[in-house]
């Protein structure tokens, strides 16, 4: 390393000492409940895999169709030669299973969101952040230029205020379901805010669309808002849908423009069109396998009334009546610990008893706020919920006991 980059060593040495290093684990199966990890079988609970689609097999054979159809690499941007009849068919798909005018693919959810905004928005603006949301929504407010303001976590009031005062275009960002809480924006209220002050609204649900709605619909759909009420939805494929990329939806006038200004969308390679074909074999899964959902509301159900009965701290809900029970309930549901050092610790105890859960910590998380972040797959099976409970309980309470 160079004179100039000599500081980097005592950098990362401080993050580890304050228990924020980060490390990557290497994993030999596919995607699923069980990871082979180390020669070691482990079961998975902080994959975003909500309903257990990234192995499913018609979503396996439809990627391999698409290679032998497509290729493997896209060739080059949407606007230039990358833009596929796969690519264009999931667009059209997407838009109504969403119920709106148009889709647009972006290889990404960071690069969806930090587009959009971009592309709508520049000096003498104003972007309204809820202060919990994902770092890719910051990312994209900050960089778009616009005055930015975070208002506190799901506080309607605070952001009305702050509305008032604001000149230029507006726009309200915020997470649906909130990625390291699990909790929901109160969107009814932020909608009819929006509707009151002339201010667009966007909202990512990647953790709720394919979890929650009849059909997969998300927490819009829940909620019964349509693209008047939201008119910018961000939705990612590597979730619940299980392949890979992310789409906005809403009127032709905002994905035309996004396809002439998002320079996010213009300026990269497209994503490989058989993802695009594997995506659409998922979303079928996704409208027809309700089954997934419902299962997964009922481990999450199970395993948030064991955690209460062992006395751990679980993240709380928010937003439009939307009280904490089991119809609602998303599948994040994380065990606050606090301490970064402990709740790293707590993470390791679980792995070795076969569990892997992950230790979340600043800055992800606010200062003190490091947290276990569990999270469902609807092919958990009820003995594995009440198998981690049991870990859990050990895991966090050994510290607790005196060796002599």
């Amino acid at each position: 390393m160079t004179a100039a980059f000599s500081h980097l060593s005592v950098e990362l040495q401080t993050i580890a000492a304050a228990g924020l290093y980060r490390s990557r684990r290497v994993i030999d199966s596919p995607q699923g409940i069980y990871l082979q990890l180390e020669g070691r079988s482990i079961v998975n609970f902080c994959s975003n895999d909500y309903l257990g689609l990234a192995n499913h097999p018609e979503v396996v054979s439809a990627f391999k169709a698409g290679v032998d159809q497509y290729g493997v690499g896209s060739g080059s941007a949407h606007l230039i030669c990358g833009h596929s009849r796969a690519h264009h068919a999931l667009e059209e798909e997407l838009a109504a299973f969403t119920d709106r005018d148009r889709a647009l693919l972006f290889s990404t959810g960071y690069m969806a969101n930090v587009g959009v905004m971009t592309a709508l928005l520049g000096r003498g603006d104003a972007v309204f952040e809820d202060r919990l949301n994902h770092a890719s929504l910051l990312d994209g407010g900050l960089m778009s230029g616009a005055r930015f303001k975070r208002y506190a976590h799901a506080d309607v009031e605070q952001l009305k205020q702050q509305l008032a005062r604001a000149t230029g275009h507006k726009l309200i960002v915020t997470d649906g379901v909130f990625s390291m809480d699990g909790d929901f924006a109160p969107l009814k209220a932020l909608a009819a805010l929006a509707e009151s002050a002339t201010t667009g609204l966007m909202v990512d649900d990647a953790h709720g669309l394919g979890v929650l709605g009849q059909k997969g619909g998300g927490l819009l759909d829940c909620l019964g808002l349509n693209q008047d009420d939201v008119p910018i939805l961000m939705g990612t494929l590597g979730k619940s849908f299980g392949t890979f990329g992310a789409f906005i939806a809403g009127s032709d006038d905002l994905i035309e423009t996004l396809i002439q200004k998002a320079r996010t969308y213009i300026y990269t390679t497209a994503l490989p069109a058989a993802v695009a074909e594997a995506t659409r074999a998922s979303l079928k899964r996704v409208i027809a396998d309700n089954w997934r959902r419902e299962r997964l509301r009922s481990l999450a159900g199970r395993f948030r009334r064991g955690a209460e009965q062992l006395g751990l701290e679980c993240c709380q809900s928010s937003g439009d009546s939307l009280e904490q029970n089991e119809s609602l309930l998303s599948a994040i549901q994380p065990i606050i610990i606090g301490d970064s050092q402990r709740t790293v610790e707590i993470s390791t105890r679980l792995l070795n008893a076969g569990f892997l859960v992950s230790a979340i910590r600043p800055p992800t998380v606010p200062k003190g706020g490091a947290r276990l972040r569990v999270t469902l797959s609807a092919l958990h099976e009820e003995q594995h919920i009440d198998q981690l409970l049991v870990a859990l309980d050990q895991a966090i309470n050994v510290s607790n006991v005196i060796t002599p």
